[in-house]
């Protein structure tokens, strides 16, 4: 059964810092690339980061570039989302997904509030 379970969530201060962690169970983490979301209030999911399996190829938003930077460990089967210089406008829950055989695994989230 695959699981994905988000922590690392929590209120910070403009231009602060948190590390979001997916821990990632139930598949062959080290076969499939990983990906982060998020969804503000109001706004619809977008994809904020992705992470491909074998050789860490990494992409992301225009919106998080140059700020967040997105990692794995595949002998922990975790992901991590390393976000700087936060803004309010970065206020969401973040979700981790995984699309394995054609289907779309996601975890619960995490929130994470940037405001002052």
């Amino acid at each position: 059964q695959v699981q994905l379970v988000e922590s690392g969530g929590g209120l910070v201060q403009p231009g602060g810092s948190l590390r979001l962690s997916c821990a990632a169970s139930g598949f062959t983490f080290d076969r499939y690339a990983m990906n982060w979301y998020r969804q503000g209030p109001g706004k619809e999911r977008e994809l904020v980061a992705r992470i491909t399996s074998r050789f860490g190829i990494t992409n992301y938003a225009d919106s998080v570039k140059g700020r967040f930077t997105i990692s794995r460990d595949n002998r922990k089967n975790t992901v991590f989302l390393q976000m700087n210089s936060l803004k309010p406008e970065d206020t969401a829950v973040y979700y981790c997904k995984a699309l394995i055989d054609g289907m779309d695994y996601w975890g619960k989230g995490t929130l994470v509030t940037v405001s002052s």
